[in-house]
């Protein structure tokens, strides 16, 4: 009796001890850092240094980079947020970023599932069970193992070894132990059979994360583009509120000089109330102007991944830096900008890729039209000395292939999809070109006209002021002169933001934009002398 419970016991412990080691050996936490490593070493492996800076990409709870971006969302002392902390935070918390950086991680997760198919796969199990009819009783202990493995030519394997105890409590059978070998191999000969057709899974996910790394890029350069866009509009904003805060100062100050004319005589007292009014009206331009900006820069604290609530200050230097560099037009051709597009933008690249992705899928598809024919084979070992085995071949004839007429069909239409996509984007990338190209060069333009208007407001208003001193024109010369010189500051503020604006658009469309590891923004080198040297190749090349 004691022999026995032992031997139950012994059986009972078994599948409990495996349990335990499976608990300890395999919780949540080592399955996540797995895949975070095994991720991580996809993109590293696909990363290429023409993509972008390889820094500022992990999700938020994998350990950061020692490259990544630190920033907090803290303002230091001084109360005023610079263009580069500004870029640094939003990069560090802006959400759509965190969103990017996850369909990047995600993109790689897949490819890891897929390229699991080709890896060995284990397998195991165990089952204890009693049975029982009041006549004969029994516990049996089952056991299973095994693994699957699926070669690139298409060559599936599978063994397993399975045992079981059986412990007869009652009955005339007899307690033993019996196990049993198994393993089958199939493999194709016609359809199936090309390894790039078995590969087609995992080459396809390899291409979706290639994609998703440019389209991350891609997204990267976009983004420090917004936030310096948002950051200079933001300035625009600050400045028409110091313009209407100057032109109330300036229409009060003539006010008060109509008002000293007025009581000697030299002027109608009317003209005074009229200069009042303007005063008034102004002031409501100002807190117009105010709520405006204060409006503005809640939703770009929002934007940079801040609270509403946090309280700093703009640096206006940004600005006055960006108009004592001179604003410059374009030096090189249209036609270089765009060459260089076609040559670096990363979704040309995409584009050009998925039409090379529709050609295999065609290929694919043809490949399914054809005759399935697979040779096979299994084998079986027992305890009992038993050997089983079998070998054959399978032969499925294409009498019936109506679906994957379907998809064959269905794929060249994609494939003329794909090229006219390709087609569509490339001219798409000529028409932003164009319209950047254009678009700096009227801003730069534009900016200098209105910097002589400035300046020829300004002489305006000074030359008038000193005749109505004089007494030889009326106080509404003067408020049209400072009304005009209103007008052109605010319009010079928006030439300015524009220009920036053009710039950076100019830069972000022909491809050549880089971001560094900080978040901002560089100039790629050498970018328009490759398009140069394209064009000039193309121009020299002759058909033979």
């Amino acid at each position: 009796m004691t022999v026995f419970r032992d031997r139950c016991w012994m059986v009972r412990s078994i599948p409990c001890l495996m349990f335990v080691v499976l608990l300890v050996g395999c919780g949540p936490k080592n399955y996540k850092q797995d895949a975070d490593e095994r991720v991580y070493s996809i993109l590293d492996r696909q990363w290429e240094p023409e993509f972008g800076t390889q820094a500022n990409y992990r999700v938020g709870d994998v350990e950061r980079s020692p490259v990544d971006v630190q920033a907090d969302k803290r303002i230091s002392s001084s109360g005023v947020l610079t263009l580069p902390e500004a870029v640094a935070i939003a990069t560090a918390h802006n959400r759509e970023y965190q969103t990017q950086k996850e369909l990047l991680y995600t993109s790689a997760l897949d490819q890891r599932l897929v390229r699991h198919q080709f890896e060995t796969s284990l397998f195991g199990g165990a089952g204890l069970f009693y049975s029982g009819d009041g006549t004969d009783e029994a516990v049996e202990l089952s056991a299973n193992v095994g693994f699957n493995r699926l070669l690139t030519t298409g060559t599936q394997i599978t063994a397993a070894l399975a045992t079981a105890w059986t412990e007869v409590l009652l009955g005339p059978r007899e307690t033993g132990l019996s196990s049993i070998f198994a393993a089958s191999v199939t493999h194709p000969l016609l359809r199936g059979s090309d390894p790039a057709i078995v590969l087609e899974g995992l080459t396809q996910a390899k291409r979706d994360t290639l994609y998703q790394i440019r389209a991350f890029n891609r997204f990267r350069k976009t983004f420090v583009v917004w936030v310096v866009t948002q950051y200079f509009e933001a300035l625009e904003l600050q400045g028409r509120v110091r313009n209407a805060e100057a032109q109330v100062a300036a229409l009060e100050r003539l006010r008060d000089q109509a008002r000293n004319l007025a009581s000697v005589g030299r002027l109608p007292v009317i003209e005074v109330d009229r200069l009042q009014e303007e005063v008034l009206l102004m002031r409501e331009v100002q807190i117009v102007a105010q709520q405006e900006y204060e409006r503005f820069l809640d939703q770009f604290k929002i934007a940079l991944g801040m609270a509403p609530t946090e309280d700093f200050r703009l640096d206006a230097e940004a600005m006055r830096s960006l108009a004592e560099s001179g604003l410059a037009e374009p030096t090189f051709a249209e036609r270089e900008a765009i060459d260089t597009a076609l040559y670096h933008r990363l979704d040309v690249a995409n584009a050009a890729d998925a039409v090379l992705d529709a050609q295999r899928h065609v290929h694919v598809a043809a490949d399914r039209l054809r005759a399935d024919l697979r040779l096979g084979g299994t084998v079986a070992l027992d305890t009992d000395g038993g050997k089983r085995g079998t070998a054959g071949a399978v032969l499925d004839l294409p009498l019936d292939r109506v679906a994957e007429q379907t998809a064959y069909r269905k794929a060249l239409i994609a494939l003329n999809q794909r090229q006219r996509d390709y087609d569509l984007t490339a001219d798409t990338v000529r028409l932003e070109v164009r319209q950047a190209h254009r678009k700096l060069r009227e801003a730069a333009q534009r900016y200098r006209t209105l910097v002589e208007a400035r300046d020829l407001a300004q002489s305006r208003v000074e030359k008038t002021y000193a005749l109505l001193g004089y007494g030889r024109t009326s106080s509404r010369r003067v408020l049209s002169a400072q009304q005009d010189l209103h007008a052109v500051n605010n319009a010079l503020a928006d030439a300015l933001t524009d220009y920036a604006v053009a710039t950076l658009n100019f830069y972000r469309d022909t491809g050549v934009l880089q971001v560094r590891p900080d978040g901002m923004w560089e100039k790629g080198p050498h970018a328009i002398g490759i398009a140069r040297q394209v064009s000039v190749a193309e121009d020299t090349a002759t058909p033979q």
